[in-house]
């Protein structure tokens, strides 16, 4: 039959079901589609931190966003206009975030009254009026997918699981997605079992098949491509992309790069990106434990490599010693803090900015790194980059504060010209320095106050290492009061005199009388709220930090140039605190801890609210 094509700007559509429906699967491929097709594209996956939580429950619920459009997007939206409930739990669990009029899409053959009963529901709410404000599509999944694949060699346990594979073929079909990636990578996924190739890509069509033969949806919408740079992309999540930007790193500094981590949520992707790159000359060691893999992280820098390693805010408690050990023997490290909510395990894939403190801070004794934050998952790889290339430079551990946002979330990157990426080639000692023919492994540079580095087992370069406190140029052990007092100095004079690139001011109008200052994953969400603002007609100007430590050199002329400044962040209050006590700028804090992003729509309310009052 014929269907109507109507055309849209942009969509956000949410596939909800148990851990194991395959859900992060399936808004994976359908977001891989949809780069194919040159949308512009936001992610978000959601799901529990038990491996497998109890089926049906609310708390077993795990689901995917995806936000695409054909100009330019922030965020992966604050709400959907189509939800994707594999089962009564999903339903529950989503519905509250859907507007009035959203489309609905649910797998009837999951309704039953034990499966009702485990989400509190008396009654089926497709049977009742609760649903009445939404545009319900009730789709046997499950025997449809289990009928279609009737003839497959498959059990009927296989053929069920298949389901995820006929709803992305109907929101394929739907959003006229293209579908040959998704064909090519059911081949590569289920090389060892053709059945499982043959079994999913004949749910995958029946699903298609259906959308343009029921009567259920006359309706086809197409969104066209966004106007992009031109250039290669790829879809890409913020830890591929971190992971990359060490490789690239490790490429333009022409040395090894060596990871040591230990498993931990959200960051172990890293881990398993970077193990794929040996041929660049990367190392990975999975570490009995945190402590273990900062060490060895250490001990590579000392050997002369690029030494990474990658946790969370619990790793980072553990490795904080190390990290002093660090400061102490002025060794580059790189260390990646993907954050998650605590305290302690806390929500382990639930988002949150509460590590800033801990990244400026949470050292024994006078111990300063620097710290940088992307602000987005493509930007992971150009961060990477830099604080590569801070921690190289100025032989200094440097913290990464991504977050599970950035980490998890995708969007399109476009693939950097390698040649235009920064040379962060080092020039190891390899003669003494000393006047009298002596090595002096604290003698600095004078531009970067960098010591030298030398490879161990370099003839006439051997000198002291650990965390007693070194004497000034020599690096003999000292206990002499003035010489600790110069080298804390001089190790934090080395950190906050780092060149780093102004702060950039977002101020279309240029009368704006409130600055929205933000850092990390809130990027997305000021921006968003700042564009629906001024397209109101509401002057609002923002900035966004990537360097934390040290601060841009002009942010203190920006802050004093707007009546207000305020700071939305996802934990207390921390950078605010930290703005208020160095600055003396009565900065208003806007925080949350709920363990999800900010929306648009909430910033932009709030921010009317201080418009009003400047």
């Amino acid at each position: 039959m014929t269907k109507q094509i109507r055309q849209l700007d942009r969509v956000v559509i949410r596939f909800a079901g148990d851990s194991g429906d395959g859900m992060q699967l399936t808004g994976d491929r359908f977001t891989s589609e949809t780069a194919q097709l040159g949308n512009d594209i936001s992610t978000l996956p959601n799901f529990p931190a038990e491996i497998r939580a109890p089926a049906g429950t609310l708390p077993g619920v795990s689901s995917f966003q995806v936000h695409f459009a054909d100009y330019d997007i922030l965020t992966p939206g604050d709400a959907p206009n189509v939800l994707v409930a594999m089962n009564p739990a999903a339903l529950k669990a989503n519905l509250a975030d859907l507007p009035r009029g959203a489309d609905i899409i649910v797998n009837t053959d999951e309704f039953t009254k034990r499966n009702l009963a485990k989400v509190g529901y008396q009654s089926s709410p497709l049977d009742d009026d609760s649903l009445a404000g939404y545009v319900v599509h009730p789709v046997a999944l499950t025997s449809m997918t289990v009928g279609a694949l009737a003839e497959q060699a498959v059990s009927k346990k296989d053929a069920e699981r298949a389901k995820n594979m006929f709803a992305l073929g109907l929101l394929s079909w739907m959003y006229s997605r293209p579908y040959e990636s998704t064909l090519r990578f059911l081949e590569r996924k289920f090389a060892k079992r053709p059945e499982l190739v043959a079994a999913n890509i004949a749910a995958f069509k029946a699903g298609w098949n259906f959308g343009e033969t029921t009567d259920s949806f006359s309706v086809r919408y197409e969104v066209k491509p966004a106007k992009m740079l031109p250039g290669t992309y790829r879809n890409i999540t913020g830890n591929a992309a971190l992971s990359l930007g060490l490789v690239a790193a490790g490429v333009r500094s022409g040395l090894p790069v060596f990871l040591g981590a230990y498993p931990i949520t959200p960051a172990s992707d890293i881990l398993h990106e970077l193990s794929k790159h040996k041929r660049f000359g990367v190392v990975t060691m999975q570490a009995e434990d945190e402590i273990a893999a900062v060490g060895a992280a250490l001990g590579a820098s000392y050997g002369g490599s690029l030494g990474v390693t990658t946790t969370s805010g619990p790793g980072v408690a553990l490795k904080s010693e190390t990290i002093s050990l660090a400061v102490a023997l002025e060794l580059p490290l790189v260390i990646v803090d993907v954050q998650r909510a605590g305290p302690s395990t806390g929500m382990p894939t639930k988002t949150e900015q509460a590590d800033l403190n801990m990244a400026l801070y949470g050292r024994h004794g006078e111990a300063p790194v620097a710290v940088i934050a992307p602000k987005s998952p493509s930007d992971c790889f150009h961060a990477a980059i830099e604080a590569a290339r801070i921690a190289l430079t100025y032989r200094t551990p440097v913290i990464l504060l991504s977050d599970n946002y950035v980490a998890n979330g995708s969007e399109p990157w476009l693939l950097p010209d390698v040649e235009s990426l920064p040379d962060l080639r080092v020039e190891f000692a390899t003669e003494p320095n000393g006047e009298d023919g002596t090595f002096l492994p604290y003698l600095r540079d004078p531009q970067t106050l960098a010591r030298p580095w030398a490879i161990p087992g370099t003839p006439g370069l051997e000198h002291r290492i650990g965390g007693l406190e070194k004497a000034d140029k020599t690096g003999d052990i000292s206990y002499d009061p003035a010489n600790h007092d110069f080298m804390v100095r001089t190790r934090a004079a080395r950190i906050e005199t780092i060149p780093v690139p102004d702060v950039e001011v977002e101020d279309p109008d240029g009368d704006a009388r409130v600055l929205v200052l933000g850092w990390g994953s809130t990027y997305g969400p000021i921006g968003a709220a700042c564009r629906g603002l001024r397209q109101r007609g509401l002057s609002v100007a923002q900035a966004h930090l990537r360097h934390l430590a040290p601060m841009p050199a002009n942010l203190d002329e920006v802050l004093r140039s707007y009546d207000r400044v305020v700071i939305p962040e996802m934990n207390l209050g921390q950078l605010a605190h930290v703005i208020r006590a160095r600055y003396l700028v009565d900065a208003i804090g806007y925080n949350q801890v709920r363990g999800l992003p900010f929306t648009a729509a909430e910033l932009e309310t709030m921010l009317e609210e201080v418009l009003k009052n400047v």
